[in-house]
């Protein structure tokens, strides 16, 4: 470190000596001040790995005068678990998960089809968001839920547009409307979802990059609806790579070292294995927290399976888990999965959103 003066003549040690210790305290206060043995107690917690085994052991000998002697020892079984995910670095602090589960309510509000965003005024949406926040801090008080608003910014189209995308941007006031739902519930936070269609997920953040650099919004990316080969979305189920996620996780990462942001939390859906391919590749940052979200619906017992299969066998950070108010209870036993189920899950979901 140089300090530069303007003479000789005028410098004062104890001046100098002030001037350096200003720069250790600013330096100070940028460092990580995450709780470091809280986030690894809750992320143990949310692996919701089963207990070590223990195998006793038996072996003989015998004594001087021959007569056979038992003694016994236990050795404890570790298992190798897949979470909590290893070699993911630690966040900035003043991150969300596992500090948090987040629970979001999903939609657009050009439709009644899309999820529950669509569906009702603000004000009932705001109050059933809020019955399912006290619903899962009864549930698990450990991790304390928050409010979500998960608005699509960019639908997938049935026809191609003026650019022959298949996809449709927001305009900004329903994006702004969005944010502030949010605003109007305790520690609102929101999701802005991209369906990029014959676009690419390069093309299309930097339409809703002024609002990436506001610290309550966080960014969902929907693969099902990333059309590689030309296909119209619908048609068949898209994907992402891992350089495409990887690109997205050091887009927002650059957005919040730039900003002085706390860390953004990516949200990628998924119901089948190739939605998602190379995930091992996949690299969270110290800025960006990944969650893998089983996406399907059905009856409870077919949800599990895909959690399970798809979504929990191939770990990158966290996981998450969709609710469909009306899909769902399309099969036996036509009811909702409950938050004690999701519960059971290993890991817990941090992520639930209810379409």
């Amino acid at each position: 470190m140089v300090l530069n003066f303007d003479t000789v003549e005028k410098f004062d040690r104890r001046n100098a000596g002030d001037t350096v210790e200003k720069i250790f305290e600013s330096n100070k206060e940028k460092e990580n001040k995450l709780d470091f043995a809280e986030y690894d107690r809750l992320s143990e917690y949310v692996a919701n790995n089963p207990e070590p085994r223990f195998e006793t052991i038996i072996s003989t000998t015998t004594n001087s005068s021959g007569e056979l002697i038992f003694s016994t020892s236990t050795k404890i079984i570790k298992e190798d678990y897949l979470y909590p995910v290893k070699n993911v670095p630690y966040p900035k602090e003043a991150a969300i998960l596992p500090f948090n589960r987040i629970i979001a309510y999903y939609g657009n509000f050009y439709s009644t089809r899309m999820g529950i965003l669509g569906e009702f005024e603000e004000s009932e949406v705001l109050r059933r968001l809020q019955e399912e926040i006290d619903n899962w801090n009864n549930a698990d008080p450990e991790i304390k839920s928050i409010p979500a608003i998960h608005y699509i910014a960019s639908t997938a189209q049935g026809s191609a547009g003026d650019e022959g995308l298949y996809t449709l941007r927001m305009p900004d006031e329903h994006i702004e409307k969005a944010v502030s739902m949010a605003e109007k519930i305790d520690n609102g936070i929101v999701f802005l979802d991209l369906q990029v269609g014959l676009s690419t997920i390069e093309k299309e953040l930097p339409y809703i990059e002024k609002y990436l650099k506001m610290p309550q919004v966080h960014l969902g990316i929907d693969p099902e609806f990333s059309m590689k080969d030309g296909t119209p979305p619908g048609k068949a189920i898209g994907s992402f790579s891992d350089k495409d996620i990887n690109y997205v996780i050091n887009y927002l990462s650059d957005i919040v070292r730039e900003n002085d942001l706390p860390p953004k939390v990516l949200v990628i859906h998924r119901f089948t294995h190739n939605m998602v391919t190379n995930y091992q590749n996949i690299k969270p940052t110290e800025e960006v927290q990944v969650v893998i979200h089983m996406d399907g619906w059905g009856a409870p017992s077919l949800k599990f399976n895909t959690y399970d299969v798809v979504v929990a066998p191939e770990p990158v950070q966290f996981t998450g888990f969709k609710i469909f108010y009306g899909n769902d209870l399309k099969q036996s036993p036509y009811r909702l999965v409950e938050p004690e189920e999701l519960l059971e899950l290993q890991p817990h979901p941090l992520y639930i959103q209810y379409q």
